[in-house]
């Protein structure tokens, strides 16, 4: 009798010690569980250890919390312009409120996945095919706002949305390329006819430097030579003045120069390379004359003195 009461005893303990275990619940970091009592949700429980009543509440939906990506699934749009893009993204998100998520719809991944089809959808076709190619930061901005919004119902965020690809048709694709070779070619032909331009400036502006320089040389030497002949006609007269004085006869002094300017004139026609025959004028001896008297004077000007 006592074994059997030793039996009941242990089997009690056990069944109580397997009850009170069923109701110990432990909740993994990032996951938050919601507890239902006969079939209506009741709670949530966090991360941690957490105690339900056995065999009146359970253990309702496993909830993950943490930040999650999802694939938007590629699809053919058709643009504003009639043009056929093929266009995939990427979405973030993330629950705040548990029981939201969990019982205000029913497949929480496929219904922001077909959300997010949709309004890719009518994004991309308010816009032309240059926009969507070239817009992307706005087509992001403007599926990122539309998501938040309508998924706050289901107590979830949309953190972030990328568009990944965007693929034009083939022809379209190779117009775009024949363009852009176009535009570059264009380009290379701009800056080539600047450079050409401003070289032509350049060699102009080189061109009136020298023009300017060789001038400014030029009125320099014509300066000096105008200064020189002054000074020279300054001495021819001042021996002018000194011969007439020294003679006292300003005809004779004028004989003189003259005979002498002749005499140098003789003098580098013979000894030019190019002359062979040399003509002396018949006036020569008129002018040795002339010497010859001047000559005479200036002894008898200085017997005098």
């Amino acid at each position: 009798m006592d074994g059997f009461l030793f039996f009941c005893l242990m089997l009690l303990i056990f069944l109580a010690g397997s009850v009170v275990f069923t109701g110990i619940k432990i909740v993994p970091q990032g996951n938050e569980w919601t507890v239902e009592r006969f079939g209506r949700f009741r709670m949530v429980i966090k991360p941690g250890l957490n105690f339900i009543i056995p065999f009146v509440d359970r253990v309702g939906r496993r909830i993950n919390v943490q930040e999650q990506v999802l694939d938007i699934p590629s699809q053919v749009v058709i643009t504003r312009d009639n043009a056929t893009v093929r266009v995939d993204g990427v979405l973030f998100y993330q629950v705040y409120d548990s029981s939201l998520a969990a019982y205000q719809v029913f497949n929480l991944q496929a219904s922001i996945i077909n959300l997010a089809l949709t309004n890719l959808r009518t994004a991309l076709g308010s816009m032309e095919l240059d926009e969507v190619l070239s817009k992307r930061d706005e087509i992001n901005s403007r599926l990122l706002g539309a998501l938040d919004q309508a998924t706050q119902t289901w107590g979830t965020k949309v953190t972030r949305v990328e568009i990944k690809d965007v693929l034009p048709p083939e022809d379209i694709t190779r117009a775009m390329a024949l363009q852009l070779t176009a535009d570059r070619e264009k380009r290379a032909k701009i800056l080539e006819a600047e450079g050409v331009r401003q070289a032509e400036i350049l060699r102009a502006e080189g061109m009136k430097q020298s023009a300017i320089l060789e001038a400014e040389g030029k009125l320099a030497a014509a300066r000096l030579e105008a200064e020189a002949r002054e000074r020279l006609a300054g001495a021819e007269a001042e021996s002018t003045r000194l011969l007439v004085d020294q003679v006292g006869r300003p005809d004779a002094a004028l004989q003189y120069f003259v005979a002498q300017r002749y005499v140098d004139a003789l003098q580098k026609m013979g000894e030019s390379p190019a002359a062979r025959m040399v003509v002396v004028p018949a006036e020569i001896s008129n002018l040795s004359g002339a010497l010859g008297a001047l000559t005479e004077i200036l002894k008898q000007t200085d017997g005098k003195k």
